[in-house]
Protein backbone atom coordinates (compact mmCIF):
# COMPACT_ATOMS: atom_id res chain seq x y z
CA UNK A 1 0.00 0.00 0.00
CA UNK A 2 1.33 3.16 -0.99
CA UNK A 3 1.86 6.15 1.90
CA UNK A 4 -1.09 8.51 2.45
CA UNK A 5 -3.85 5.58 2.17
CA UNK A 6 -1.72 3.71 4.45
CA UNK A 7 -1.45 6.07 7.08
CA UNK A 8 -5.22 6.89 6.74
CA UNK A 9 -6.10 3.54 7.66
CA UNK A 10 -4.18 3.15 10.72
CA UNK A 11 -4.90 6.13 11.51
CA UNK A 12 -8.72 5.63 11.53
CA UNK A 13 -8.66 1.81 12.55
CA UNK A 14 -6.31 3.64 15.99
CA UNK A 15 -8.92 6.36 16.39
CA UNK A 16 -11.58 3.72 16.17
CA UNK A 17 -10.04 1.52 19.24
CA UNK A 18 -9.74 4.68 21.04
CA UNK A 19 -13.41 5.75 20.93
CA UNK A 20 -14.89 2.31 20.87
CA UNK A 21 -17.54 0.53 18.12
CA UNK A 22 -20.62 3.11 19.88
CA UNK A 23 -19.34 6.46 19.34
CA UNK A 24 -21.10 8.51 17.07
CA UNK A 25 -19.91 9.32 13.43
CA UNK A 26 -21.05 11.83 10.58
CA UNK A 27 -22.89 9.03 8.49
CA UNK A 28 -26.49 9.26 9.63
CA UNK A 29 -28.06 6.75 11.70
CA UNK A 30 -23.95 4.88 11.80
CA UNK A 31 -21.76 4.87 14.72
CA UNK A 32 -17.91 3.22 14.54
CA UNK A 33 -19.18 -0.35 14.55
CA UNK A 34 -21.45 0.67 11.34
CA UNK A 35 -18.62 2.03 9.53
CA UNK A 36 -16.08 -0.22 10.19
CA UNK A 37 -18.41 -3.28 8.76
CA UNK A 38 -18.85 -1.19 5.73
CA UNK A 39 -15.21 -1.32 5.37
CA UNK A 40 -14.99 -5.04 6.02
CA UNK A 41 -17.78 -5.12 3.49
CA UNK A 42 -16.14 -3.19 0.47
CA UNK A 43 -13.19 -4.99 0.56
CA UNK A 44 -13.67 -8.43 2.06
CA UNK A 45 -17.26 -9.10 0.47
CA UNK A 46 -17.27 -8.17 -3.38
CA UNK A 47 -20.47 -10.25 -3.92
CA UNK A 48 -22.47 -7.69 -1.25
CA UNK A 49 -19.64 -4.76 -1.87
CA UNK A 50 -21.64 -4.21 -5.36
CA UNK A 51 -24.58 -3.18 -3.41
CA UNK A 52 -23.24 -0.15 -1.74
CA UNK A 53 -23.62 1.26 -5.74
CA UNK A 54 -26.46 -1.14 -7.47
CA UNK A 55 -29.62 -0.16 -5.71
CA UNK A 56 -31.19 -3.68 -6.51
CA UNK A 57 -28.18 -5.68 -4.55
CA UNK A 58 -28.60 -3.07 -1.54
CA UNK A 59 -30.51 -5.08 0.37
CA UNK A 60 -28.44 -7.94 0.28
CA UNK A 61 -25.25 -5.62 0.97
CA UNK A 62 -27.11 -4.57 3.95
CA UNK A 63 -27.69 -7.86 5.40
CA UNK A 64 -24.14 -8.74 5.38
CA UNK A 65 -22.55 -5.46 6.81
CA UNK A 66 -25.51 -5.93 9.64
CA UNK A 67 -24.14 -9.51 10.31
CA UNK A 68 -20.75 -8.01 10.27
CA UNK A 69 -20.80 -5.48 12.30
CA UNK A 70 -22.48 -7.67 15.06
CA UNK A 71 -19.12 -9.30 15.26
CA UNK A 72 -16.08 -9.01 18.11
CA UNK A 73 -15.22 -5.09 17.87
CA UNK A 74 -11.57 -5.77 18.37
CA UNK A 75 -11.65 -8.30 15.25
CA UNK A 76 -13.65 -5.88 13.39
CA UNK A 77 -11.14 -3.20 13.43
CA UNK A 78 -7.92 -5.58 12.94
CA UNK A 79 -10.24 -5.99 9.48
CA UNK A 80 -10.07 -2.76 8.57
CA UNK A 81 -6.17 -2.15 9.53
CA UNK A 82 -5.42 -5.48 7.70
CA UNK A 83 -7.20 -5.20 3.76
CA UNK A 84 -6.33 -8.73 1.94
CA UNK A 85 -3.87 -8.76 -0.70
CA UNK A 86 -6.51 -10.07 -3.16
CA UNK A 87 -8.92 -7.17 -2.31
CA UNK A 88 -9.62 -5.59 -5.91
CA UNK A 89 -10.09 -2.32 -4.07
CA UNK A 90 -7.14 -2.71 -1.40
CA UNK A 91 -4.16 -4.34 -3.53
CA UNK A 92 -0.93 -2.56 -3.77
CA UNK A 93 -1.32 -1.75 -7.62
CA UNK A 94 -4.88 0.46 -6.80
CA UNK A 95 -4.76 0.81 -3.11
CA UNK A 96 -3.35 4.53 -3.65
CA UNK A 97 -6.02 5.78 -6.12
CA UNK A 98 -9.05 3.59 -4.35
CA UNK A 99 -8.39 3.95 -1.00
CA UNK A 100 -6.83 7.50 -0.31
CA UNK A 101 -10.12 9.35 -0.44
CA UNK A 102 -12.10 6.66 1.12
CA UNK A 103 -10.19 6.57 4.07
CA UNK A 104 -9.43 10.49 4.45
CA UNK A 105 -13.18 10.27 4.52
CA UNK A 106 -14.26 7.98 6.97
CA UNK A 107 -11.27 8.97 8.90
CA UNK A 108 -12.77 12.27 9.17
CA UNK A 109 -16.61 10.93 9.96
CA UNK A 110 -15.02 9.56 13.03
CA UNK A 111 -13.13 12.81 14.05
CA UNK A 112 -16.19 14.99 13.61
CA UNK A 113 -18.80 12.15 14.55
CA UNK A 114 -18.31 14.09 17.74
CA UNK A 115 -18.14 17.76 20.12
CA UNK A 116 -15.34 19.60 19.73
CA UNK A 117 -13.29 18.43 16.63
CA UNK A 118 -10.95 21.11 15.27
CA UNK A 119 -9.77 20.19 11.14
CA UNK A 120 -6.20 18.54 11.14
CA UNK A 121 -3.35 20.24 9.97
CA UNK A 122 -2.45 17.89 7.06
CA UNK A 123 1.07 17.06 5.38
CA UNK A 124 1.83 19.15 2.59
CA UNK A 125 1.78 15.45 0.48
CA UNK A 126 -1.75 14.84 1.53
CA UNK A 127 -2.98 18.46 0.73
CA UNK A 128 -1.35 17.91 -2.62
CA UNK A 129 -2.97 14.25 -3.37
CA UNK A 130 -6.17 15.27 -2.35
CA UNK A 131 -6.37 18.10 -4.61
CA UNK A 132 -5.57 16.16 -7.19
CA UNK A 133 -8.79 14.06 -6.72
CA UNK A 134 -11.00 17.78 -6.03
CA UNK A 135 -11.72 18.26 -10.28
CA UNK A 136 -12.53 14.51 -11.19
CA UNK A 137 -14.91 14.77 -7.85
CA UNK A 138 -16.25 17.64 -8.23
CA UNK A 139 -17.22 17.07 -11.85
CA UNK A 140 -19.22 13.84 -10.63
CA UNK A 141 -20.98 15.64 -7.46
CA UNK A 142 -21.75 18.84 -9.21
CA UNK A 143 -22.89 17.12 -12.37
CA UNK A 144 -26.57 18.26 -12.26
CA UNK A 145 -26.15 21.29 -9.80
CA UNK A 146 -27.46 24.57 -11.21
CA UNK A 147 -24.98 26.64 -10.81
CA UNK A 148 -21.22 27.10 -11.79
CA UNK A 149 -19.02 26.69 -9.03
CA UNK A 150 -15.13 28.02 -8.13
CA UNK A 151 -13.71 25.66 -6.30
CA UNK A 152 -10.70 27.30 -5.05
CA UNK A 153 -7.93 25.40 -2.62
CA UNK A 154 -5.35 28.55 -1.34
CA UNK A 155 -2.17 27.52 -2.57
CA UNK A 156 -3.38 24.82 -4.60
CA UNK A 157 -5.49 26.40 -7.49
CA UNK A 158 -9.04 26.94 -8.74
CA UNK A 159 -11.28 24.58 -10.95
CA UNK A 160 -14.94 25.03 -12.30
CA UNK A 161 -17.91 22.87 -12.24
CA UNK A 162 -21.23 22.28 -12.15
CA UNK A 163 -24.50 23.07 -14.68
CA UNK A 164 -24.52 26.60 -15.32
CA UNK A 165 -25.93 29.36 -14.04
CA UNK A 166 -25.44 31.75 -10.84
CA UNK A 167 -21.86 31.67 -10.12
CA UNK A 168 -20.79 30.98 -6.35
CA UNK A 169 -17.25 30.52 -5.36
CA UNK A 170 -16.48 27.44 -2.71
CA UNK A 171 -12.74 28.50 -0.89
CA UNK A 172 -11.26 25.71 1.25
CA UNK A 173 -8.45 23.31 1.74
CA UNK A 174 -8.28 20.18 -0.63
CA UNK A 175 -9.74 18.13 2.00
CA UNK A 176 -12.19 20.25 3.52
CA UNK A 177 -13.42 20.83 -0.11
CA UNK A 178 -13.46 17.18 -0.36
CA UNK A 179 -15.23 16.51 2.31
CA UNK A 180 -17.89 18.87 1.17
CA UNK A 181 -18.09 17.08 -1.86
CA UNK A 182 -18.87 14.07 -0.92
CA UNK A 183 -21.89 15.40 1.03
CA UNK A 184 -20.54 16.18 4.53
CA UNK A 185 -21.34 19.67 3.91
CA UNK A 186 -21.71 20.38 7.37
CA UNK A 187 -18.71 19.92 9.29
CA UNK A 188 -16.82 20.61 6.11
CA UNK A 189 -15.15 24.12 6.86
CA UNK A 190 -15.47 26.08 3.71
CA UNK A 191 -16.33 29.65 2.51
CA UNK A 192 -19.10 30.30 0.13
CA UNK A 193 -19.39 33.10 -1.73
CA UNK A 194 -22.49 34.52 -3.75
CA UNK A 195 -25.88 34.68 -4.17
CA UNK A 196 -27.83 33.25 -1.19
CA UNK A 197 -30.20 31.47 -2.54
CA UNK A 198 -27.94 29.80 -4.50
CA UNK A 199 -25.47 29.24 -1.62
CA UNK A 200 -28.07 28.22 0.78
CA UNK A 201 -29.49 25.01 -2.29
CA UNK A 202 -25.53 23.99 -2.27
CA UNK A 203 -24.95 23.56 1.36
CA UNK A 204 -27.98 20.91 2.01
CA UNK A 205 -28.01 19.73 -1.45
CA UNK A 206 -27.73 15.97 -1.73
CA UNK A 207 -23.87 15.56 -2.82
CA UNK A 208 -21.65 12.55 -3.41
CA UNK A 209 -20.23 10.33 -5.66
Amino acid sequence: MSRYARSERAALADLMLDVGPDAPTVNTGWVTRDLAAHLVVRERRPDAAAGILLPPLAGYAERVRRRIAAGDWADLVGQVRRPPLWSPVSNPVVDELTNLMEFFIHHEDVRRGGPDWQPRVLPAGLDAALWRRVGPVARLALRRFPATLALRAPGHGQLDAGRGGDRLEVVGAPGELVLFLSGRQRVARVEIDGPPPAAERLRTASLGF
